[in-house]
């Protein structure tokens, strides 16, 4: 068993800044990168919008920086994932591994959020071979080829727009009768060239030999004019949402019906006193680096100011 002052568990822009500030602090921080070190941002290609990078960087790169400058501060970043939680009583207690027994006096939750499925048994069939939640990672694979991407918000258009810059053709299939998105990137699908926006439409199932060749789609299901027929594709993408990663804090922590972790006035603090969240697990509207990374700041200070005050 081990006893740490604060333990972050998470390891994208939240995790790490919150790494950054404790550490700066002197609180010695251990910080727990999970099943995806570096968070969803390693599977973006070109991040244009975080401040001070004017020709851009890579999400890869922009999280190595990052988790070296943790690293310089003194965090002590490790390989593990939280198995189990009792938050019931503080110091709290943090299972690594289903083995290992970790004793924080403050926990910050930096979890994020994972990418959503449509739950048919063709998405896991196929998972790999033409199915993917994510464009910027499997685009490439595509060139010059036809792909779907499921989806009306934000979201799926960028995916779209990143995926008709390789394939040759891209569909864009959403369930209502209009686009969820941004006027902007509503009207950078609508006008692409390459882009085919299919509304009402849902899909039923994949088909394909050795990996997904087509797609079986319903168009107004439900109304007196259903009708269902077959496309063919190469690749499927699925852009419909997020779900936080917050099942191992529950029943501790209050969430929202989602799974968003529930915070206290615009602060990062949870139910739980000495508990914190920052980043996606904790934000339904944002859901940009720049805000996880500020929400891990103020994550860090909170963590701070409740050691000091509680003589930690």
């Amino acid at each position: 068993m081990e006893r740490v002052r604060c333990l972050i568990i998470g390891s994208g822009p939240a995790g790490y800044t919150a790494a950054i500030y404790t550490g700066r602090a002197n609180i010695s921080p251990v910080l727990y990168e999970g099943i995806q070190p570096g968070g969803q941002l390693t599977t973006t290609t070109e991040v244009e919008n975080f401040p001070g990078y004017p020709e851009g960087v890579t999400g890869p790169q922009l999280m190595e920086d990052l988790r070296k400058q943790a690293l310089r501060f003194g965090a002590d970043i490790r390989t593990g994932l939280v198995t189990k939680t009792d938050l019931s009583q503080a110091p709290y207690k943090i299972t690594i591994d289903d083995e290992k027994e970790i004793i924080a006096d403050t926990v910050i939750i930096a979890t994020g959020a994972s990418a959503k499925y449509l739950g048919l048994d063709d998405e896991k069939k196929y998972a790999g071979m033409g199915v993917s939640a994510c464009a910027t990672c499997d685009g490439f694979f595509y060139r010059k080829k036809t792909v779907a991407v499921v989806g009306g918000g934000d979201t799926a258009c960028e995916e779209a727009i990143y995926l008709a810059g390789l394939a040759s053709k891209v569909y864009l299939i959403v369930r209502k009768p209009y686009l969820r998105a941004s006027k902007i990137m509503q009207e950078r699908v609508l006008n692409h060239e390459k882009i085919e926006v299919l509304f009402e439409h849902n899909t039923e199932g994949l088909f394909g030999e050795n990996g997904v060749e087509g797609i079986h789609l319903v168009k107004r299901r439900g109304e007196a004019d259903e009708t269902h027929y077959d496309l063919a594709i190469d690749g499927f993408f699925l852009a419909i949402g997020h779900k936080p990663n917050s099942d191992v804090f529950k029943p501790f922590i209050e969430t929202d019906e989602t799974g968003y972790i529930k915070t206290i006035d615009g602060t990062p603090r949870t139910n739980v006193p000495g508990v914190f969240a920052a980043g996606d697990v904790a934000d339904p509207h944002y859901r940009q680096a720049i805000t996880a990374a500020g929400s891990g700041c103020k994550a860090a200070i909170e963590a701070e100011r409740y050691l000091s005050e509680n003589n930690l």
